[in-house]
């Protein structure tokens, strides 16, 4: 992910700044939600299950796009959905252009849960990792790969315990799984131009330019999981997704509340971030992303990000499961 480097003219008229999936500022304040009765927890998410995800990937080493340890993960990842009962699991294979004119190989991952279902939720993360340490402290470190347990990983770990709740207990509605390649692979700090937005997040813009839906077919709403195992991790309405999938949103956020998690999910608004829901909106999936946000007013990340402390000392078991308790709720009392 990127903070995003441009001020929008409509944005700066709201006196919102702006952040990418390569980096992150500011925002505007929101109404508090009334107060709803607290609602019965379905399924059970387990914070240990989830943040032993992270570890396996973790181990691994870090998972750059075409390296030996992106190409064990990818394949231990198909093998989890398959283990935990996904009705199908493919990998969608293409290529795509880095910011700096090299040829990458993405390997998406895309599973299914009760295929037949027509009414139906999409939830997406990243797998990739950061090839370059370029916001960390020491510029030695500046060309060296990170871990990536909390930009990439927490979010897979997320999803996996989802996935492992979905085998157990059918939802109502049908659920698709899309675990995206070469997301974090774009323009390093230092050569940014201000108009390189769309080097980030390539998996998902080639899986949006041959969408394996019909029009009638597209899920109803997209949920992205991004670095949601940080310390303490704070959860704003991400300012792309308040504006162009509301309803998403507030269905996220109210749930968040409802499940007495508001002091996670704060009800105000972020930073703007280039991310993977940004290709999928465009392609007709209202998609919202959960990411941490350190600070409404700036919509920074976690001092963490793109440095090589981005690394498993620094995950919060009570993180991962606040994200994946809201996010597994939503999904089972979603109705057809």
């Amino acid at each position: 992910m990127s903070l995003l480097t441009k001020i929008l003219p409509l944005m700066a008229a709201c006196g919102a700044c702006l952040l990418s999936c390569s980096g992150k500022t500011g925002t505007a304040s929101r109404p508090t939600a009334d107060a709803t009765p607290a609602l019965e927890e379905r399924g059970a998410f387990s914070a240990d299950s989830a943040y032993a995800q992270v570890v396996r990937q973790v181990a691994l080493g870090p998972r750059t796009p075409g390296s030996e340890a992106h190409g064990r993960c990818a394949d231990m990842l198909e093998q989890t959905l398959r283990r935990y009962g996904a009705d199908t699991v493919v990998s969608l294979r293409g290529e795509a252009t880095a910011w700096d004119g090299t040829v990458l190989p993405v390997r998406n991952i895309w599973a299914r849960y009760n295929i037949a279902a027509p009414s139906r939720i999409l939830l997406v993360a990243h797998y990739d990792t950061r090839p370059w340490a370029d916001r960390d402290a020491d510029e030695a470190n500046h060309n060296t790969p990170i871990d990536g347990a909390n930009d990439g990983a927490s979010g897979v770990a997320v999803i996996l315990e989802i996935a492992r709740n979905l085998g157990l207990r059918a939802p109502e509605v049908g659920v698709d799984i899309l675990l995206t390649d070469c997301e974090d692979s774009g323009t390093p700090a230092g050569h940014d131009t201000g108009a390189d937005e769309d080097s980030w997040c390539l998996g998902t813009q080639l899986f949006a330019d041959n969408l394996p839906y019909a029009a009638a077919e597209r899920p109803r709403m997209g949920i992205l999981l991004d670095m949601v195992g940080g310390r303490d991790a704070r959860f704003h309405r991400e300012y792309f997704s308040a504006r162009r999938a509301p309803a998403a949103t507030d269905k996220v956020w109210a749930m968040a509340a409802r499940m007495g998690l508001g002091d996670r999910f704060p009800d105000a608004v972020g930073g703007a971030i280039t991310d993977d829901h940004l290709p999928l909106i465009a392609a007709g999936i209202p998609t919202t992303d959960i990411i941490e946000s350190a600070n409404a007013v700036t919509g920074s990340f976690a001092p963490t990000w793109h440095t090589l402390d981005d690394n498993i000392d620094h995950i919060d078991r009570e993180s991962l499961s606040a994200a994946g308790r809201v996010v597994l709720n939503v999904i089972y009392y979603e109705k057809p």
